[in-house]
């Protein structure tokens, strides 16, 4: 079996399992191995990256900034939908793996790799995510997952294998979770956090200031949108990924953006994870009042319906799915309108709007005026208060036939 795999690409970290993964593939398969890492915002040593993937022995190591593709291909269309899984999470994780696992394919196809590899877990919702990806790409790849092959069953064991084989990672007793960074959000998961009656420990928290410890005097930012997506904050026009930097900037600065949630992972099991995500928490909330005075009625509730089934295909892998294309493309066409300026305030861990002002705005202070006007007749308001409760009044005279019969 080992014999039949010559080069595999393997999406690569630097964290423990990827690092672990590398050196199980060469004594495994014999074959060469090419790592691909992505930056995606993460505040990380690239070319310490690429040094260890060649320490531990990768053939070729391969990394790339994708900041800006994430941000504008992947980040903005889901918040374009104001996407957020059961409720609470803003889907950090999930946005990044189908741009990864895309470029990985790529990779392989350049090295004429005959196969790839990623180190999330049987358990977990990343492997859809990679491998879903994948088969999107090219249906006749071949996929390694060590964690569904391999008897190193605890991050303890991977810890002990990266010991023994003298691998420099980050993970330590000290502190046995794992985390995952991007410009999005930074998520924590296992170990420490299993039990969820814990609180997270004070000092997990790498994006945000404590809300407790946050500065006394408010800030008030402004976030100008086109057609949906976000393009200024404060008056300054800026790039995606420099516009999400400077989000996660303020609204770490103000403790906006924790989230400790219980969620419904896609394979069965209930799982706790610790998020930071301080620019998303903004932008969402940001974006939303814009759609309140820019969007029908109609038009925003009939894609509010729909939101849950986005962001489940989201979360579940489906990115590059046709049925994910289809609301992806009914989603931008709602936001042609979408268009002005939100002022927010952010203060102690809340983000609240002030404001909101758009030249394509439906909103008409003429026709929503408590004071006297002239555009809008309110005896109107008898018939069409009559016609909608017809049927009501019909069902009401039935049931009062029935009960005096």
């Amino acid at each position: 079996m080992s014999d039949a795999v010559k080069k595999v690409v393997l999406a690569y970290s630097g964290g423990l399992d990827t690092s672990v993964i590398l050196k199980w593939l060469i004594e495994t398969y014999h074959c060469e191995v090419v790592t691909f890492s992505a930056n995606i915002g993460q505040d990380e040593d690239l070319d310490q990256i690429r040094d260890n993937a060649a320490r531990t022995g990768a053939s070729k190591a391969y990394v790339e900034d994708l900041t800006e593709v994430f941000v504008r291909d992947y980040v903005f269309p889901a918040f374009r939908a104001n996407a957020v899984y059961e409720g609470q999470y803003l889907l950090g994780t999930s946005l990044a793996r189908p741009l990864i696992a895309k470029r990985q394919m790529e990779i392989a196809a350049i090295e004429a790799a005959d196969a790839v590899s990623h180190g999330a877990t049987g358990k977990g919702n990343d492997q859809v995510r990679f491998e879903l990806t994948y088969f999107a790409m090219n249906p006749h790849i071949r996929i390694i997952a060590p964690w569904r092959e391999w008897n190193l069953t605890s991050r303890t064991a991977l810890m002990d294998f990266a010991q023994k084989h003298g691998i420099k990672v980050p993970t330590t007793p000290a502190k046995p979770y794992s985390s995952d960074w991007n410009l999005l959000h930074i998520s924590y998961e296992g170990g420490i956090l299993e039990d969820p009656w814990s609180a997270p420990p004070d000092d997990i928290y790498t994006l945000t200031v404590s809300p407790k410890d946050a500065p006394d005097q408010a800030e008030v930012v402004e976030i100008t949108f086109e057609q949906g997506n976000p393009i200024a904050v404060n008056g300054q026009v800026l790039s995606p990924a420099m516009l999400l930097r400077e989000l996660n900037r303020l609204g770490g600065k103000h403790g906006v953006g924790r989230a400790d949630i219980v969620e419904n992972r896609f394979v069965g099991m209930k799982s706790r994870g610790v998020y930071e995500t301080p620019g998303g928490t903004i932008l969402r909330a940001a974006h939303m009042a814009m759609e309140s005075i820019t969007l029908d009625r109609e038009v925003q509730h009939l894609r509010d319906g729909l939101i849950p089934r986005y962001a489940e295909m989201v979360y579940y892998g489906f990115w590059f799915s046709p049925e994910m294309q289809l609301l992806q493309n009914l989603v931008d066409d709602t936001q042609k309108n979408v268009s002005g300026v939100v002022r927010l305030e952010l203060y102690k861990g809340n983000c609240r709007v002030l404001g909101r002002k758009s030249d394509r705005s439906l909103y008409r202070m003429d026709f929503a005026t408590f004071e006297d006007d002239s555009v809008y007749r309110q005896k109107d308001a008898e018939g069409f208060i009559r016609l909608n409760a017809l049927r009501l009044r019909i069902q009401s005279m039935l049931n009062m036939r029935d009960y005096h019969d």
